[in-house]
Parts: C-alpha cells; sequence; structure tokens
C-alpha cells in the first residue's frame, strides 16, 4: 500500500464522525460521463436551464427526450469500488452521511441507507412534481410519453413534472443544504471522492468542516483549488485508493 493510501486509512480510522462529500469522480470509474470536462455531458449538448423548462412546450418536450433516450448517461449502471467502500463505512458506523452531488443514485444502489444520503443537485432516476412535490417513477410516464406524445403532468394536481435533477437556475433544495451544513459542523473528518470543488453552493461544504475544526481529505484524479487546505491530498483513482483505505472484512 502507498504511503498516501496508508495515511488516508489511518485517518478514516482515528475519525469518529466521517462526512463523505463525492462528485462526479467517484461515478467515472462506473462508466458514468462527468458534466463538464472535454468528452463531458455539457460539451455535447447544451443544458436546459429551469426557466425554460417552466416557459416553453418545446424545452419541456427536449428535456423529456433526452431523459427517456438515456442521452446524458446518468443512470443505468453500476456501483464502483468507491461506492462500496463508502458503503462498508457507513454500515460499520463510521460515516454519519453522505452528501452527493451525484444524480445517479448509485450509492443509494451500493447499500447506503437513503436517509443516510443527501443529495444536493438531486437524482436523475425519478420525476417530482414541482408543485406538490409527488414522486414519479420514470417507466410510467416513459409509457404515455412514447406512446401518446404526452408531456408528463401530476396525477394529484395536474401541476408540471420534471425529473428530480436540480437544473442550472433552479433553487437549492433548501432542505438538504440545510442537512449537509449540519453534517458538515458535526463531523470531525470531511473525506472528499472525485470532486473539482468549484460549484457551488455544494463545494462549500467541506470548507464548512474544515473550518469548525474537521480534518479534509481529498481523493480526486486532478488538484483542487481546496488542496493547500487539506491535510491529506491524493491524486489517485478512487477505487482503488478507498478499496485500501475502507478494505472489506475478512
Amino acid at each position: 500500500m502507498s504511503a498516501d493510501r496508508t495515511a488516508l486509512r489511518r485517518m478514516i480510522e482515528e475519525a469518529r464522525r466521517v462526512l463523505v462529500f463525492t462528485g462526479a469522480g467517484i461515478s467515472t470509474e462506473s462508466g458514468i460521463p462527468d458534466f463538464r470536462s472535454p468528452g463531458g455531458v455539457w460539451s455535447k449538448m447544451k443544458p436546459i436551464y429551469f426557466d425554460e423548462f417552466l416557459r416553453s412546450e418545446d424545452k419541456r418536450r427536449e428535456a423529456w427526450t433526452r431523459t427517456f433516450s438515456g442521452a446524458a448517461g446518468w443512470t443505468g449502471r453500476r456501483p464502483n469500488a468507491g461506492h462500496y467502500a463508502v458503503a462498508r463505512l457507513v454500515a460499520q458506523g463510521k460515516v454519519s452521511a453522505v452528501v452527493t452531488q451525484n444524480v445517479d443514485n448509485l450509492h443509494q444502489d451500493s447499500g447506503v441507507p437513503g436517509e443516510r444520503v443527501i443529495e444536493v443537485h438531486g437524482n436523475a432516476s425519478y420525476a417530482k412534481c414541482l408543485e406538490c412535490e409527488t414522486r414519479h417513477e420514470l417507466e410510467v410516464l416513459k409509457q404515455s410519453f412514447l406512446g401518446a406524445g404526452e408531456i408528463p403532468t401530476c396525477r394529484e394536481c395536474g401541476g408540471l413534472v420534471k425529473t428530480a435533477v436540480i437544473s442550472f437556475g433552479q433553487p437549492m433544495p433548501e432542505r438538504e443544504m440545510l442537512r449537509a451544513e449540519f453534517e458538515a459542523r458535526r463531523c470531525d473528518l470531511c473525506l472528499v471522492l472525485g470532486s473539482s470543488l468549484v460549484v457551488y453552493p455544494a463545494a462549500g461544504i467541506p470548507i464548512t468542516a474544515k473550518r469548525n475544526g474537521a480534518r479534509l481529505a481529498i481523493v480526486n484524479r486532478e488538484p483542487t483549488d481546496m488542496d493547500p487546505l487539506a491535510d491529506l491530498v491524493l491524486h489517485d483513482e478512487i477505487g482503488p485508493a478507498m478499496s485500501e483505505a475502507a478494505p472489506a472484512s475478512s
């Protein structure tokens, strides 16, 4: 084991309450594209802004066409070693919460209880009514959209329905952000996995943890602007690094 991975394992062992903060880099190892790099999602298609979705039927139709074609590639993949390592730490009682910028549901699929996952950018695996927040399953909406061309509306109140992803220009989910801040203030180690730490306000969560006395460890293939603040930085592959830092019980 490398010295950096050994140091990461020691930091996790010494911590009592770990907050895990994940970004696109943990899921690229499952084959899910990231957002901003060359070849990423937004280099292939222009994002549809929230206000465009609200005011334009054509934009809503385009958004749902993308969803049901799988164009963004955010769903339908399997968790990788990094996700499973995080799930083991949650099961051991080491990790109090997983704050994720990802929308792929892979933390839940790896075994992390849904109530432990704080999704600050939403979830692409289901839809919600923008009025009453009723949950809608995509398979049900897909049948009506592809079969009859019907743009989804809420079965309860008739309001607009949208995938549960937080779009550009859409307000951040207040409840999730408050929960993330709460966890950041209480943890003694913030472990950042695969985030470039440039998208705010979510990227402020590790800063809050550090300012409140937590140690900060960053595992990311590329340098981040927060590397100078961190107690430990690994420019490493997340799956292999976390498999060594949080090994499965023998």
